[in-house]
């Protein structure tokens, strides 16, 4: 039996169907063999990995560029779909007011969200006190991993993290791929073509045919993401081990933990309180979150979150704003990280931290998690941002997570994920934009590209 690599798309992406109130505008779902389907390629990839990486180490390192290759080509088609997605968006939207008031909700969402990730990380970690015992002389570490760190932290301040969201040129954020400075040129195109006049719609025409080219690319790229999984995992695996995590284990499973509390109670309440459930809206976006578990990488579902968002019924314009924007503002899987690791190496090198020192850790990482968005080792340039209001931290530290930040990514990203799917449906529903009865028959028939 052949494997259904395609099928026929839908309608437009910035035209989701409404499944409830027009049940004869799709076709019956088609029942597909088990292996062709793609969240169990994916998974089956992943624990295939696992197994190679374990057992041939030097085998799984070599599987690492089929990893990159996969990565590479999905962030070669991040930028023309935020693109596309951002600008047909706020274009179409006529209604200016909205617009903002969209824009403040998600944002508000966003910073009290963070804010609430900070302080259970805290808390956690506290409570847990994974790095007690360990008594880590930072002398005998190497320096030079966090000294780096840090001047790139200290090079990111305020003046230069808002001159980095201006690109050199109009089509140079598309080359280097910062999110910040693409949702600039793309707030600014929607802007332009919104007072076109009568040349408006055909613009927003080519904007909604460009983007059914990209998301028909990504229909493609997507097929591989079992061999990217397999890749990754491989490498991750074949390169750390599963053995040589010695007590750093504990850091890590708290900070898994951690994130299931955040996700199943705070997430959970929020999403009940929207009239969802967030169990049910997670076996919705399973495809995405085993790919980001297979990548360690929250950009590679960029595309599919967008397009699963689309087909659930939240409006182009709450998409194209609360997502890509999300992306760089509600990094809730981050902050629970943050907290946590500064924390744990305040534990293990026998640092104290008072009450006082610990909210002012909070009160830095609530801005660190935002200044280093679009940049390289993002994790650990924020966590030294942090680390450097409290210089009783040494800063040589950081490199006791360079073994186990690789494992710890995975849960970052998939929080980060998850949280961004979440607030665009909240913020959809607060538009009354969905009801809860399309919600739960959309996320019921569970549509699968």
């Amino acid at each position: 039996m052949r494997c259904q690599a395609f099928k026929k798309p839908l309608g437009s992406p910035h035209s989701p169907p409404n499944y409830v109130t027009q049940p004869d505008s799709t076709p019956p779902p088609v029942h597909r063999p088990w292996y062709c389907i793609l969240y169990l390629q994916v998974l089956i990839a992943v624990g295939l990995g696992i197994l190679i990486g374990y057992a041939f180490p030097d085998f799984g390192k070599s599987l690492k560029p089929l990893g990159d290759a996969f990565i590479k080509l999905v962030k070669m088609l991040i930028a023309p779909v935020i693109f596309c997605t951002v600008v047909h968006g706020i274009a179409s939207m006529r209604d200016l007011k909205k617009l903002g008031r969209v824009g403040l909700k998600a944002l508000v969402y966003f910073e009290v969200m963070s804010t609430v990730a900070l302080i259970i990380g805290l808390v956690v970690v506290n409570i847990l006190k994974p790095g007690a015992g360990l008594n880590f002389n930072p002398a005998g570490l190497d320096a030079s991993l966090g000294q780096a760190y840090a001047q790139k932290a200290h090079a990111m301040d305020g003046v230069a993290f808002l001159l980095n969201i201006i690109p050199d040129t109009l089509f140079s954020a598309f080359v280097t791929g910062d999110l910040l400075q693409i949702l600039l040129v793309s707030g600014l195109t929607a802007f332009a073509i919104g007072g076109l006049g009568v040349w408006r719609e055909p613009a927003l025409d080519i904007i909604e045919g460009a983007s059914l080219l990209f998301f028909g690319i990504m229909r493609i790229v997507v097929r591989a993401a079992p061999l990217g999984a397999l890749g990754a995992m491989a490498f991750t695996v074949g390169s750390y081990g599963l053995g040589s995590l010695n007590h750093l284990i504990a850091l890590m499973a708290g900070f898994y933990l951690t994130a299931t509390i955040f996700v199943v109670g705070v997430l959970g309440i929020v999403a009940w309180s929207c009239g969802f459930s967030i169990f049910r809206f997670l076996f919705y976006i399973k495809e995405e979150i085993l790919l980001v578990l297979g990548t360690s990488s929250s950009e590679t579902a960029l595309p599919g979150i967008i397009r699963k968002m689309q087909r659930l019924g939240c409006s182009d314009s709450t998409v194209g704003l609360v997502v890509p924007t999300g992306y760089s503002f509600n990094l809730d899987g981050t902050n629970i990280y943050m907290a946590m690791a500064a924390i744990f190496l305040s534990q293990a090198t026998n640092t104290h931290l008072s009450l006082h020192n610990q909210i002012a850790l909070l009160l830095v990482a609530m801005i660190s998690s935002k200044g280093a968005c679009g940049v390289t080792g993002a994790g650990f340039i924020t966590l030294a941002a942090t680390l450097a209001v409290v210089p009783s931290v040494p800063i040589a530290s950081l490199a006791l997570l360079v073994g186990i930040d690789r494992f710890m990514s995975e849960c970052r990203a998939i929080t980060n994920l998850i949280g961004n799917g979440v607030a665009t449906v909240v913020v959809s529903r607060w538009e009354k934009e969905v009801t809860v009865e399309t919600l739960s028959e959309n996320m019921r028939r569970q549509h699968i590209e």
